[in-house]
């Protein structure tokens, strides 16, 4: 039996609005400056990927462990600053506050898996009144590494107190359907954000949705289903 609803937040609840390729030039700049070589980024990769690379090159860039901690939280604040001011300029999609109404009437417990800093996501769960549909809230601080890493995902799983057959994860980009894929999560694709119906597909979704109002009854499909076998 479903139990709960794992929702991914930009993309998926609001409008992917963040300034990407800015962010990532200038987090990208930021790192040139602090020794290490221009050619081991790429601006097709996230900060956070960024780092992962800029952590193995320590040695070559005679960074020790501390420094590296400084330039961590420096790009980390780069990239919350150009966050805040995509969720101060983000509306919600209008199916959103109806659809996580329904799910609740459910008895599905709901949470929020986003890779989406603690402020930015905070913001926009209060600013649009969504906080009393969220039984949890795991955002990137909360975790040791962020999706598609499976132990985000995990440590939501866990804080549901649920099982992963028994959770379904809702997301617009790949990254969200590798995670699921990894914990034997139902993966379900949504094309509201920065992935094609056929790139939720290629990673594996299991369904793909055009918009979130179509959930509910994906959910009551698959536990009538469950409970006829």
């Amino acid at each position: 039996m479903i139990k709960a609803v794992i929702f991914d937040l930009d993309g998926t609840l609001v409008p992917f609005t963040l300034d990407i390729k800015s962010c990532r030039t200038k987090v990208i700049q930021y790192l040139i400056e602090q020794g290490f070589p221009s050619s081991l980024f790429s601006l097709k990769e996230s900060a956070f990927d960024m780092l992962v690379k800029a952590e193995s090159h320590m040695k070559t860039a005679k960074i020790n462990e501390q420094q590296f901690a400084e330039i961590k939280k420096v790009v980390h604040s780069i990239v919350e600053s150009f966050e805040l001011k995509a969720a101060q300029s983000t509306e919600i999609f209008p199916s959103v506050p109806e659809t996580l109404k329904t799910l609740k009437d459910m008895n599905l417990k709901i949470a929020l898996c986003t890779i989406s800093g603690e402020k930015a996501a905070k913001y926009i769960i209060n600013h649009f009144g969504l906080a009393a549909f969220f039984d949890t809230l795991i955002m990137r601080e909360h975790v040791p590494a962020v999706k598609p890493d499976p132990i985000h995902l995990e440590i939501v799983l866990a804080e549901l107190k649920v099982g992963a057959q028994e959770a379904i994860l809702v997301g617009d980009s790949a990254k969200d359907i590798i995670c699921a894929r990894r914990l034997k999560v139902l993966a379900v694709g949504v094309t509201t954000g920065i992935s094609s119906m056929d790139a939720l597909v290629n990673a594996g979704a299991h369904y793909v949705a055009s918009s979130l109002t179509e959930l509910p009854c994906l959910i009551m499909k698959l536990n009538k289903q469950l409970t006829e076998e």
